[in-house]
């Protein structure tokens, strides 16, 4: 059977969770869509992420509005890809946060990873026309960055732990109520997208500070909030295994000199039994395999990925 491409066929909407974390922390997750969240300020709110349009972030921020109607002051993105950001023009913040690796992505191929998240992700993107255009962010960081909430709220740390899911991603914790915005770093049940990681480090170091930070409760890019210090360890063991797993199997293949579709039906092989069930995994896994082959090849930054290139590794992998 020919599968459809990537999440193109993916239609039907998904359940819009709105869970209230701890005082005024809230997440919003979606049945593996991408999750958002916001934190209170004492006079103002810290957003994370954007969603994929402007249309699509009204709606979230609807939902946000039932509980607390403090304006928007800062917008976090944990990194460049178009459903991440695309949507920022609806908060009106009056500051866009994001890490100066994001800013230089966007720079460099922010259009062609729009197009290509349009081609791949077409449910995601609500009214595409309503999108002004690509989203800059307005202060970039390089290790830490720390946003006092007020009062008696603590604060807000924004930090880059390492290259992963892109060269670019940040995290948001809040170390009073040990609560962790991952971004796409880790997924809690949900299969990982790495066409623009950077597997290595991802599954060592760059998880391995991510654990080190003692989160009880975890947003992840996608799937459930994980509850708990047992949960937390389970989403990032998850993560790793995922990332260790594609890594020895394409591994193997390569060095063994083998063609790149040897190594993807290996590694799908290796991870369907465990993962083939949860969202996006059929999407992803060929785009995976296609930049670990590529950095085991020894290419250290991802070959930016076009609407044409789509369709050709989808053919030649998936069709």
């Amino acid at each position: 059977m020919v599968k459809a491409f990537a999440s193109s066929a993916d239609l039907a909407e998904k359940e819009q969770t709105l869970e209230v974390l701890a005082d005024g922390v809230y997440a919003l997750t979606a049945e593996g869509d991408p999750n958002v969240g916001a934190i209170e300020g004492e006079d103002f709110l810290v957003c994370f992420e954007a969603l994929a349009t402007p249309v699509a972030a009204r709606k979230w921020l609807a939902k946000l509005r039932e509980h607390t109607d403090k304006p928007v002051r800062y917008l976090v993105l944990s990194h460049y890809h178009a459903v991440r950001v695309l949507g920022a023009s609806a908060f009106d913040a009056d500051v866009i946060i994001a890490h100066d690796n994001t800013r230089a992505l966007i720079a460099e191929r922010g259009d062609e990873d729009w197009a290509s998240e349009l081609g791949r992700m077409p449910r995601l993107f609500d009214d595409p026309a309503s999108i002004p255009g690509l989203t800059w962010p307005t202060l970039t960081f390089s290790d830490t960055a720390t946003i006092d909430l007020g009062g008696d709220r603590g604060t807000l740390e924004l930090r880059y732990l390492g290259r992963g899911h892109t060269e670019g991603d940040i995290v948001a914790w809040l170390p009073r109520q040990r609560i962790l915005f991952a971004g796409d770093l880790v997924e809690a049940r949900a299969a990982l997208y790495t066409g623009d990681a950077f597997h290595r480090d991802w599954s060592t170091s760059t998880l391995d500070a991510v654990a080190a930070l003692g989160a009880e409760s975890l947003v992840g890019g996608r799937g459930a909030v994980a509850r708990g210090r047992d949960a937390v360890d389970a989403a990032i063991k998850q993560t790793r295994h995922f990332l260790d797993v594609l890594l020895r199997e394409v591994g193997a293949v390569h060095q063994r000199g083998g063609a790149l579709k040897d190594a993807f039906d290996a590694a799908h092989a290796a991870l369907v039994d465990r993962y083939g069930d949860w969202p996006i995994f059929e999407h992803c896994l060929p785009f995976d395999v296609a930049r670990a082959w590529e950095e085991l090849s020894g290419v250290d930054r991802p070959t930016i990925w076009t609407a044409e290139r789509d369709r050709s590794i989808w053919q030649r992998l998936q069709g």
